[in-house]
């Protein structure tokens, strides 16, 4: 059984939904208290032991590529003013030299495209997809727990009110293991009160290379685009699917809401600033 070295990050999503904000900042860029999304998903992978991380941009997303470089310039101006220890931090952040990959995604085809995309990076080997958007601290760590015990394919799962289903991509349970369960079928957004479970897939693969193969076909979905559950639905038939079941919480931080939860989730997580923090929420509260 290959171990798990390589993640695929789609970052060439438009984030529609945040416009204006993101005409000119990818979404991928907004920052959790003072750390961009994509910094943190890349933080729960390092964490994890992932060893190479590979970006699927777009155009205007060059920032993501610098973000992750060296900042000669700052780094020197930092250090000439004394600043060591913010020096250090960014250094801490860095990968290191040769371990990010940074493709093209021409065209925004969907995400089973986006991963596809990545084929001659990731190659002939087992691989994680994190969504860039979706802030899930530790669940990669748990993946690959669950990938050592069963090997196979595994996609993180989350809980939803019955109500909600119709909004995501469905897994069915078959026989469990305590804090995973085989995967027995897979519906992308069922109509409502179809929904074989409340189980949604939560933005955490960890895919066999075969899926390449079955993307290169180019089938479309939903949408008209690409989609990768209808790739891994195809996958199934011949390979294992299971599905953790996520210990902790995610923030969808593509959704207005879910970003501002995520800020401040985070911020009330940290000693400099839960205090004044709970202070101007109380205050916002009274009116």
């Amino acid at each position: 059984m290959k171990p798990i070295r390589k993640a695929v990050l789609p970052v060439a999503g438009l984030g529609t939904r945040f416009l204006p904000a993101t005409k000119a900042v990818p979404k991928e860029m907004l920052t959790v208290v003072d750390r961009p999304v994509v910094q943190h998903v890349v933080d729960e992978a390092r964490e994890a032991g992932i060893e190479h991380f590979i970006f699927v941009t777009g155009r205007g997303k060059a920032v993501i590529e610098d973000h992750f470089d060296i900042a000669y310039e700052l780094d020197r101006t930092l250090q000439e003013r004394g600043k060591q220890a913010a020096y250090e931090a960014l250094k801490q952040d860095l990968p290191m030299a040769g371990q990010t990959s940074f493709t093209r995604q021409q065209a925004p085809l969907g995400l089973g495209h986006a991963v596809w995309c990545a084929r001659e990076i990731v190659g002939d080997e087992p691989f994680a997809v994190l969504l860039p958007d979706m802030l899930s601290r530790g669940c990669m760590g748990q993946m690959l727990r669950a990938y050592e015990q069963h090997g196979g394919n595994i996609i993180a799962v989350e809980e939803v009110k019955p109500e909600e289903t119709h909004q995501y991509g469905i897994v069915s349970v078959g026989e469990t293991f305590g804090q995973t369960f085989e995967i027995t079928g897979m519906v992308e957004k069922p109509k409502q009160g179809t929904a074989p479970s409340n189980y949604i897939i939560s933005g955490r693969y960890i895919l066999q290379p075969e899926v390449f193969a079955i993307l290169e076909k180019g089938e479309t979905g939903a949408g008209g685009e690409i989609q990768l559950t209808d790739a891994m639905i195809r996958l199934a038939e011949t390979q294992k699917f299971f599905g953790l079941r996520y210990e902790g919480r995610t923030y969808d931080t593509g959704s207005k809401l879910g970003f501002l939860t995520a800020n401040l989730a985070y911020a009330l997580e940290r000693e400099d600033l839960a205090g004044p923090l709970k202070a101007e929420i109380a205050r916002l509260l009274e009116g």
